[in-house]
């Protein structure tokens, strides 16, 4: 769980940091607009690279760059992630401006932090393309999934699979031995407007496991992890 703070004021951008530290989330801090810009790409391609998302929280009043042009900038420049604007300037024309900049959230100062929480949560569970810039072929263990032609094959035999089966897998194995929540699943591959109590999830998951699981091997390549979701082991 990934954020990156771009915040001019030290007491606010240290409140915001040790608190949402203490919730679990991994912390970046930019103090203007230009280290904003530049932290954001850093972090975009660290992200990207580790089939990870994150969470941008951008204050509107920086210095050298105001955040408005900090967040049209990111979009401008391919960077997806969430944005959730933070600014003092509660007006309706002031909150559309952000949002016709890209922004993805508004909140206005002061706020509760457990609004504040609640609001990351929910751009978290949005489906953003976490699949790394990676390269062509995709490998772990015995699977090998071809991202060109989207072949599969397990020990060297090619496996027949639907579009859907073939999009979760490539979501599993862009993220090998990492847990991704059925939300996560559900919006990178059905997108946000499915029903989050559909079991379409374990439904493919289970069709996975069938088609890529060696039957002599009473481990299954694609783990549950109770209350939570699924995580492809990497194990040989």
């Amino acid at each position: 769980m990934n954020l990156l703070i771009v915040e001019d004021d030290p007491r606010v951008a240290d409140f915001l940091e040790r608190g949402l530290r203490a919730e679990g989330y991994t912390v970046s801090v930019a103090r203007d607009g230009p280290s904003g810009i530049e932290q954001a790409h850093e972090l975009w391609q660290k992200w990207r690279a580790a089939a990870e998302s994150g969470v941008i929280l951008l204050d509107v009043m920086l210095p050298i760059i105001n955040g408005s042009d900090v967040c049209q900038t990111l979009r401008a420049s391919g960077i997806s992630s969430p944005i959730l604007m933070l600014t003092a300037l509660g007006s309706v024309n002031d909150r559309i401006s952000g949002l016709r900049m890209g922004a993805d959230d508004y909140l206005v100062k002061p706020f509760a932090f457990e609004e504040l929480l609640a609001r990351i949560e929910a751009l978290m569970r949005r489906p953003v393309d976490i699949r790394p810039l990676a390269a062509k072929t995709l490998s772990v263990g015995p699977l090998e999934l071809d991202r060109e032609s989207m072949r599969v094959t397990v020990a060297g035999k090619e496996i027949n699979m639907t579009a859907k089966e073939l999009a979760l897998l490539e979501l599993f194995m862009s993220a090998p031995g990492r847990v991704l929540s059925r939300e996560r699943i559900l919006a990178n591959i059905w997108g946000a407007g499915e029903d989050p109590l559909t079991n379409v999830v374990d439904v493919y998951v289970r069709r996975l496991r069938a088609k890529i699981d060696n039957p002599s091997d009473d481990r299954s390549s694609i783990t549950t992890v109770r209350g939570i979701g699924y995580r492809l082991e990497s194990f040989q």
